[in-house]
């Protein structure tokens, strides 16, 4: 999405509270909303973002949500999204996919911002919303690596970005959920991990590597010297979602809820503007996988999401049943674990070639 923002020129970048005397959507947002409704000088984007915290997005999709809307105001020459509709709607994703040649899911996640902002934000029940056709996603498969290109990979990190990829690919998680990872999630006595809030909002089990076992417990030495050092001053404790905070006041500074991956130093809070230990910048292990597969000499794209296609491709090389894979992966239809089974189709669906007869 970045790349797409240098090409049609727009600027995404936009504080929770904007102060500036000039800026353009402060202007569009403080004008009142349609159907007599007036919104005590709130901002537009501020009743974005209130709106998704009631309905518990999470704060990737909040900035996703915030960042198409302020693009297609500016697009429509800052007019107030109440005097646009399909249209203007139509015109915009078009846009995109035409001059910004955008992938069809970054056209959708545009489309459902938008969505979003005229039914829940605006409440504004128009008939086209229903004739708003999303693009034709494209069946791709998944890059996957052997053993041997995975092992070669591996070897080339070292320390905690070697401990999370290990599990990425010992596990199946997903980059977030490795990150987000907490003390009281681990239980070693049963070899597995309980992954909590994936994605849907599920949890779920998966099991815990042997071999990691050891790894695990030489990190955790290192999360209590950094809870002690916190302890030690006064701090807010780690982020606690919902309203735990409040029905259990402490405990944010106890270690079951101390993050596994924390983050070198304290920083402040998006939500509630408090100094806390965050988890790692997800961003750290991008760049060290990615650089372990050039030093590795693996010329496919790799990701942190390849390790987790990795899992289930190898697993189901093993021969595990594919419910069982399904259920580790979190994946509410198996059709979308199925996907793998590609690998089963030796070189072109198991047909031997005539030119090696």
């Amino acid at each position: 999405m970045i790349g797409v923002t240098h090409q049609l020129g727009l600027d995404m970048t936009y504080e929770s509270r904007s102060t500036g005397k000039n800026d353009p959507v402060k202007k569009v947002a403080s004008r009142p909303l349609a159907l007599g409704r007036e919104p005590k000088k709130s901002q537009l984007l501020e009743l974005v973002r209130d709106r998704c915290r009631v309905k518990h997005y999470s704060l990737r999709t909040e900035d996703a949500y915030l960042g198409w809307i302020k693009r297609f105001i500016i697009y429509h020459g800052k007019r107030h999204p109440s005097d646009m509709g399909g249209p203007e709607v139509e015109v915009f994703l078009t846009h995109l996919a035409v001059q910004g040649h955008v992938a069809p899911s970054t056209q959708n996640q545009a489309l459902s911002a938008l969505l979003f902002l005229y039914r829940e934000v605006l409440h504004l029940q128009l008939p086209w919303m229903e004739n708003v056709v999303r693009a034709k996603q494209r069946l791709r498969l998944p890059v996957v690596l052997s053993v041997a290109e995975v092992n070669r990979l591996l070897a080339r990190l070292d320390g905690r970005e070697w401990l999370m990829a290990n599990l990425l690919y010992g596990t199946g998680m997903r980059l977030m959920e490795c990150v987000r990872l907490r003390v009281k999630d681990v239980d070693f006595e049963c070899n597995e991990i309980v992954v909590r809030d994936g994605k849907g909002s599920k949890d779920r089990r998966t099991m815990l590597p042997a071999r990691l076992c050891d790894p695990l417990r030489t990190q955790l030495d290192k999360v209590h010297e950094f809870h002690r050092e916190d302890t030690s001053e006064n701090w807010e404790g780690v982020f606690l979602p919902t309203a735990l905070a409040r029905k259990y006041p402490n405990a944010s500074k106890t270690m079951p809820w101390q993050y596994i991956f924390p983050a070198t130093r304290r920083a402040r809070d998006p939500r509630d503007g408090k100094i806390r230990r965050h988890h790692i910048d997800e961003k750290v292990l991008q760049r060290a996988v990615s650089k372990a597969a050039k030093a590795a000499g693996i010329d496919k794209p790799v990701g942190c999401h390849t390790l987790r296609h990795c899992f289930a491709t190898h697993l189901i090389e093993a021969g595990y049943d594919i419910r069982t894979i399904q259920e580790l992966l979190g994946h509410k239809d198996v059709a979308t674990t199925q996907i793998y089974t590609h690998v089963l189709n030796k070189g072109g669906r198991g047909v031997c070639s005539p030119l090696d007869k």
